[in-house]
C-alpha cells in the first residue's frame, strides 16, 4: 500500500461514528491526507440531520487539514463504496454500523458489507 492521500469517513452521528471521526482526523493529521466525510441518508438515521453531524465534525478539524462533506442516499454500503471511488479514496475509516438485531441477522451489518466489497483498506472502529 502506498501513501494515504485521501480518507473517506462515513458519518451518521452514532457513538462509533464519532470515534471513527476522531481516528480519521488523527490519521489524516499524521499522513497529511485529505478527508472526505459522507453522510448517507436512510430510514436508519432519518431523525439526525446531516448539518448537525457535519457541524460537530467541523469543530474538531484542525485548520491545516482539508476536508469536504458529501450527502448521499440509497443503499448505505453501496453509497459509501461509490463515494470512495468517486473521491479516489485510499482508505475508509468508519464506525461499526449495524442494522438492528433482526435486519442485521438477516442481511449483515453495514460495516461488514463495506469491508467485504471494498477494494481499498477499511478500518472499522468500535
Amino acid at each position: 500500500m502506498g501513501k494515504i492521500n485521501k480518507i473517506l469517513v462515513p458519518v451518521d452521528g452514532s457513538v462509533n461514528g464519532c470515534k471513527a471521526v476522531d481516528q480519521a482526523i488523527f490519521f489524516a493529521d499524521k499522513c497529511k491526507a485529505d478527508l472526505d466525510f459522507v453522510y448517507v441518508a436512510s430510514s436508519i438515521n432519518k431523525d439526525i440531520p446531516s448539518d448537525l453531524v457535519f457541524d460537530r465534525i467541523w469543530e474538531k478539524i484542525p485548520q491545516d487539514l482539508k476536508a469536504e462533506r458529501h450527502v448521499e442516499s440509497g443503499n448505505i454500503p453501496k453509497a459509501i463504496l461509490k463515494k470512495a471511488a468517486a473521491c479516489n479514496s485510499d482508505m475508509i475509516i468508519m464506525g461499526s454500523r449495524g442494522l438492528g438485531l433482526f435486519r442485521g441477522a438477516l442481511i449483515g451489518s453495514v460495516s461488514q458489507k463495506v469491508v467485504e466489497d471494498s477494494t481499498i483498506p477499511v478500518m472499522v472502529i468500535k
